[in-house]
């Protein structure tokens, strides 16, 4: 079993070093590439005001958050839910520097510890898409994801977003499987079984070209031979017969 987890945090600022803080942590979770329905998501006091220009971007001010938990109270909810798991995260090293510091005031050690590994996905976009942009907004634009809802930064929102956008850089899918049997507030139960089906019951039908085209067909085999120097593999098996 493959259990992944997408994780975005929103925070007081840029800099855990000169002491901001997390105030919102947003985790969607997929198993077996299946989005299972089972997300975490928490608005939290910083204990701390915020700075004006980030709540340009995600604004959620310092009243709003004044009445929810603080980070202690929901450390070993978030770890739990986070253990043993694969996360990925759009600019990890921001994420992991503002989880990191959150809980050393705690003494529970670096989130690396907790997990199976981390992967960033702007490190993979960038490896894609050499010379682009590759912000989140950018990546769903290119692979044509959903987004228009997306007005202000949102932990929970952007973690949707960047599962459907990871599944279409790694598999090409043009959409999330949601697990049928997940409710909108707990864990789904697995993929549903599906019996095997015995073909031999069914003749299916061998359709053969037209004449028009298998004559076209005849002239790209002959020009890809010339373009070759009748060097096409295709070409040294007939000789080998």
């Amino acid at each position: 079993m493959t259990r992944q987890i997408f994780l975005d945090t929103e925070t007081t600022g840029l800099s855990p070093d000169s002491g901001d803080r997390i105030i919102e942590i947003g985790c969607v979770e997929m198993v077996n590439r299946r989005l299972t329905g089972r997300h975490l998501h928490y608005y939290i006091n910083p204990e701390r005001a915020n700075s004006e220009d980030a709540v340009k971007v995600h604004g959620l001010t310092d009243e709003f958050l004044a009445d929810k938990p603080v980070f202690a109270s929901l450390a070993d909810d978030i770890l739990d839910y986070c253990q043993g798991a694969e996360i990925i995260i759009h600019n990890a090293a921001f994420d992991l520097g503002f989880l990191d510091a959150e809980l050393a005031r705690l003494g529970k050690g670096k989130f690396r510890d907790h997990v199976a590994g981390v992967i960033d996905s702007l490190l993979m976009a960038r490896e894609m898409f050499p010379g682009k942009s590759n912000s989140l907004d950018a990546l769903c634009r290119r692979l044509e994801v959903d987004n228009t809802h997306r007005t202000l930064h949102g932990a929970l929102m952007d973690a949707e977003l960047l599962a459907e956008v990871y599944i279409n850089m790694t598999r090409g899918q043009d959409a999330l499987l949601i697990d049928a049997e997940a409710d909108a507030g707990g864990a789904g139960q697995g993929a549903s079984e599906v019996g095997s089906i015995d073909l031999s019951q069914y003749a299916l039908p061998v359709l053969g070209p037209t004449p028009e085209e298998a004559e076209a067909w005849a002239v790209s085999l002959k020009d890809i031979d010339k373009a070759s120097g009748d060097n096409t593999v295709w070409r040294k098996l007939e000789n080998m017969v």
